[in-house]
């Protein structure tokens, strides 16, 4: 009997005591790590409170509407905007590029309009025609400030106090902003068919120009023309798609219920296909040391050579085949030592999928719990991103003086822009203005607008994790039912997925939510350290760039060791309904016991369930293609017509895979949980009357133990 099959002993050296009346996830269950779920409570309704408070505080008009130079909202019902929706740029050549526009603000006077400019017109040639052509000026001065209506004004006091725009040319609005129209004719860009236009101000300029102010619109302006289409393609091929969806959930229902019968026979394919394929790479390898015989120049070594940019000179070398060779003997006798000594451990492994097979088989309720944990997530990010929202908006209106003159000492200070005429700042830069800059304030709920939008962030981690533990915990107190009936499946408790869920909630709120904080932490660290970065990306050194790759690459390691310790605590206390600290030190110890078939176990399962979420997608996909593509006859005719055949043939394949994610993940679970138990089997019973094994009769015969005795 192997030594981590043996019983362990606990502190004083006393055999582990059998308990008669143990019978799994059932009895004698208290609260658990009550102080960490009085705090969760707390917290929760403290970010109910946080809601509340951003709410009162928040206006989503401010991300939904433009905002003009007076802090007045675009298209806003009941104001004097509300048919004027579209924000207009005075000189959009001061702006650097649209993501100044959208998020921050232009160094121009900006105001709100019922449409964009469709021609090319200056304020000069306006003036000088307004007494003749009185069109011209009535259809310029709308895009002046509102009110003014005095072409008699000098141009160079019209310029200075902005009151209207040097110059306006043919735009489109994109996310409510006027941008220039630009399109590429034979190559060269333009705008209107034009390549240069007048600024206004006595030059000729090229609307090259503007490229750097509008950079990248026209693509993502091509890019809306494609989503209208691409929106037209799901509109008419939606149904379609979830029929697709419909066969990967049935497909991949069918691959677990065979996984009882196939396990095994996949894994040694792949093996065996895995020792071939390596088995003709040594053939290969010898086959082309023994071609390069006598070749003048491949008896050379690679020092001689040196370094060469063309790889194809290495492969002229007889040493480098022999190299090759030897690596591939190496790894060919490692794989072949590895299944003579873990053969057994090899045939335990299966055999837990096979039986993870069975027992969702029993409780098929487990395939659909996902939806919960998904619905749960999902209410979690809409709460977060309102919240967020609400408080990114919690400013109030801030004005800062905007100056032609780039000597003015007021520049960017701060303004009221009620009582701005009346102050001396534009006697002393002249043609100043007191415009809207963005949204802030000085109150003490306004300076800590930043520790709520981290404490939003840190509420949302730990809810996300306490409902992904939530759910771990329930499927596994639901499969370790199954795993202790004695008498399967007579003894499997009725509705055991649902009884799971009520004392994962009535007994272990508090465990699930201990365990979710401590990750949630390194979570918000990591997303921290991510922020350290993109901010110092462009100033720090290379100790600074080293220690930030060392501190994210540990957490990044801390994560994922909390979430194989957690995942296995979860077990745990479904099982015996310890605390989180208990249940995950005894978890971890149990693992370590059993390390080597963990490490079989886990990359047995990975294997068989990769292979089966490609099968899945992959099979799904290529049906999808072949009826989207019109290759099959029989519904050749039922085939919608669409713009991109591939827009529904995408979804249907990333929506297969995502949907065989979802039922291998509970599969994964039940074998995680199967496989602790098993193993607590294994040093808790001998398979004697007085203790009998509660393992299943396949892997009873694995280990070789004495007759299991017979069940009643």
């Amino acid at each position: 009997m192997d030594r981590d099959e043996e019983n362990y002993y606990g502190k004083h050296g006393e055999p582990r005591k059998f308990d008669p009346k143990f019978r799994g996830p059932i009895h004698n269950r208290h609260c658990t790590d009550v102080i960490c779920c009085v705090i969760f409570i707390v917290v929760i309704l403290g970010y109910i409170a946080l809601g509340v408070v951003a709410w009162v505080h928040g206006d989503p008009r401010k991300v939904i509407y433009p905002t003009d130079s007076y802090g007045q909202f675009c298209g806003q019902r009941d104001t004097l905007n509300e048919n004027k929706t579209i924000l207009f740029y005075f000189n959009i050549l001061k702006c650097a590029s649209p993501v100044v526009l959208i998020n921050l603000q232009c160094p121009t006077t900006q105001l709100c309009v019922s449409k964009c400019p469709d021609r090319f017109a200056t304020y000069i040639d306006v003036q000088a025609s307004y007494r003749y052509r009185p069109d011209q000026w009535n259809y310029f001065r709308q895009f002046c400030k509102p009110g003014f209506n005095n072409p008699r004004k000098s141009v160079a006091q019209v310029l200075r106090d902005e009151d209207c725009p040097s110059m306006i040319i043919p735009s489109r609005p994109f996310l409510k902003r006027c941008f220039p129209d630009f399109s590429t004719k034979n190559g060269v860009l333009t705008v209107a068919n034009q390549t240069t236009f007048k600024d206004g101000r006595g030059k000729t300029r090229n609307v090259t120009d503007l490229r750097e102010a509008a950079n990248g619109i026209n693509n993502v302006l091509d890019a809306r023309s494609v989503g209208m289409k691409i929106f037209e393609d799901y509109a008419i091929s939606w149904y379609w798609i979830l029929i697709g969806l419909f066969i990967a959930m049935m497909l991949s229902l069918l691959f677990l219920v065979l996984l009882r019968f196939t396990a095994g026979v996949l894994f040694w394919i792949f093996i065996f296909g895995v020792i071939g394929i390596i088995g003709y790479g040594i053939w290969h390898c010898y086959w082309e040391y023994d071609h390069l015989k006598g070749i003048p120049g491949s008896d050379l070594t690679v020092y001689d050579i040196g370094f060469q940019t063309d790889f194809k000179v290495y492969l002229q070398l007889r040493q480098t085949w022999l190299a090759f060779m030897i690596i591939l003997c190496g790894v060919e006798v490692i794989i072949i030592l590895m299944l003579i000594f873990l053969r057994n451990r090899i045939r335990i492994a299966i055999a837990l999928l096979k039986e993870g097979s069975r027992a969702i088989g029993y409780i098929m309720s487990t395939l659909f719990y996902p939806i919960v944990t998904f619905s749960l997530i999902a209410i979690c990010i809409s709460y977060w991103a309102v919240t967020a929202v609400f408080l990114a908006t919690s400013g109030e209106p801030v004005y800062k003086v905007m100056a032609n003159q780039t000597l003015c000492k007021y520049a960017n200070l701060t303004c009221d822009p009620e009582t701005f005429n009346t102050t001396n700042v534009t006697k002393l830069c002249p043609g100043a203005q007191c415009t809207f800059a963005f949204y802030g304030g000085e109150s003490l709920y306004h300076k800590y607008i930043f520790i709520f939008q981290l404490a939003n962030a840190f509420v949302f981690l730990w809810l996300v994790n306490f409902a992904i533990a939530l759910g771990q915990c329930t499927l596994a107190g639901a499969f370790a039912s199954y795993y202790w009936a004695y008498r399967k499946p007579a003894d499997i408790p009725l509705w055991p997925l649902f009884s799971s869920f009520g004392r994962a909630i009535r007994y272990h709120t508090g465990s699930l939510a201990f365990g979710a904080l401590i990750l949630a932490i390194v979570q918000l660290i990591r997303v921290v350290l991510e922020y350290l970065d993109h901010k110092l990306k462009g100033t720090q050194n290379s100790f600074t760039r080293f220690l930030l790759c060392c501190l994210k690459c540990c957490f990044w390691c801390l994560e994922k060791f909390l979430k194989f310790i957690n995942r296995n605590a979860y077990i745990m206390i479904a099982i015996y309904g310890k605390n989180f600290c208990t249940s995950a030190k005894e978890a971890f110890f149990l693992l370590m016991r059993n390390v080597v078939r963990v490490a079989v176990l886990d990359k047995v399962t990975d294997f068989l369930l990769f292979l089966g979420k490609i099968l899945v997608a992959g099979g799904v996909g290529v049906l999808a293609f072949f009826f989207f593509t019109q290759r099959i006859p029989v519904f050749a005719q039922e085939v919608p017509m669409l713009n991109y055949y591939w827009v529904p043939l995408l979804t249907v394949i990333i929506g297969s895979y995502l949907v065989a994610h979802g039922f291998f993940s509970v599969y994964a679970m039940c074998v995680d949980t199967l496989f602790l138990c098993f193993c607590e089997d294994l040093e808790r019973n001998d398979g004697s009357t007085a203790k009998p094994y509660f393992m299943s009769a396949s892997l009873h015969r694995i280990l070789g133990k004495k007759k299991l005795s017979p069940k009643k």
